[in-house]
């Protein structure tokens, strides 16, 4: 045995690089969009009426039931707002759907610090008519595919101003909800939006285990940017930065066995929406 073969064979064995990778740096796959359908339109019209939510059918109905808190307001927080353009009286939810609003914005503060915007909430039967007269793609105030705000147990989260990180925390936060049955989620793009139709069993405070891809964004910390990579889709793809285009072929062959090593979430759904829907009419 030769000098070289001696240093070898006394040097302590080097860790896989895969071990070598903290969570804190892993990459994980952009959460797809949760679209919706025509399916879960129908599904929030039969879940809704089962609960025995009644269609609230005009201002005076409306005030009616805010004055016997059959409808609270919506929880307006530090961590919460409502759009300014949204009347006075069209503030308001059913005391369930405030709950997962201050679970919702209190996680979303904790990991962005950040605040989010209901943009829609409550509406009568007379309004969503007028707003047929006006909006093509307003769903309808009636039948058994009638907007699911009539009721007051739906809410639309505004995703203007939120970073594409936070999109993804989103999708991960809500999605594990929808699964358990405690709410329906249609994301819009054409107004952007997430529509969150509520239900009774949701119980505020305890909210369902979140899947390996929150967990991750969790761990970055309050305050800082998960590190969430896109999975190669029309959402686009993060390009390679200087120093990896500059990676000899034996560092890239090492790279290559990391990115393997690093666990991706299965894709939870791949629903295609089948109705074109306005953020305002929906």
């Amino acid at each position: 045995m030769n000098s070289r073969q001696r240093r070898e064979a006394e040097a302590p064995p080097r860790p896989a690089m895969a071990e070598a990778v903290s969570l804190r740096t892993m990459r994980f796959a952009m959460p797809l969009p949760l679209r919706g359908s025509y399916e879960s339109l129908v599904r929030q019209n039969e879940k809704t009426e089962a609960e025995g939510l009644e269609r609230i059918q005009d201002d005076n109905d409306l005030a009616d039931r805010i004055a016997r808190k059959m409808l609270v307001p919506v929880p307006v927080s530090a961590a919460l707002t409502i759009n300014s353009n949204l009347p006075e009286n069209r503030r308001y939810c059913r005391p369930w759907t405030a709950g997962f609003l201050t679970d919702l914005a209190r996680a979303h503060a904790a990991a962005f610090r950040g605040q989010l915007v209901v943009s829609s909430a409550v509406r009568t039967v007379a309004y969503q008519k007028q707003l047929q007269k006006v909006n093509g793609n307003a769903t309808s105030a009636e039948g058994d595919v009638a907007s699911p705000h009539l009721t007051g147990a739906t809410i639309d989260i505004a995703k203007q101003g939120l970073t594409r990180q936070e999109i993804g925390w989103m999708r991960a936060w809500l999605l594990p909800l929808e699964q358990a049955g405690l709410i329906d989620v249609e994301e819009e793009f054409q107004q952007s939006c997430f529509h969150i139709t509520v239900y009774k069993n949701y119980v505020p405070g305890k909210p369902v285990l979140m899947p390996a891809v929150q967990a991750a964004v969790m761990q970055t910390g309050p305050g800082q940017s998960p590190t969430i990579k896109t999975r190669r889709s029309n959402e686009g793809q993060s390009s390679p930065s200087r120093r990896s285009r500059g990676l000899g072929s034996a560092s890239r062959r090492r790279a290559r066995l990391v990115r393997r090593a690093q666990p991706l979430p299965r894709e939870s759904r791949a629903r295609v929406s089948t109705v074109a829907r306005d953020v305002n009419g929906f």
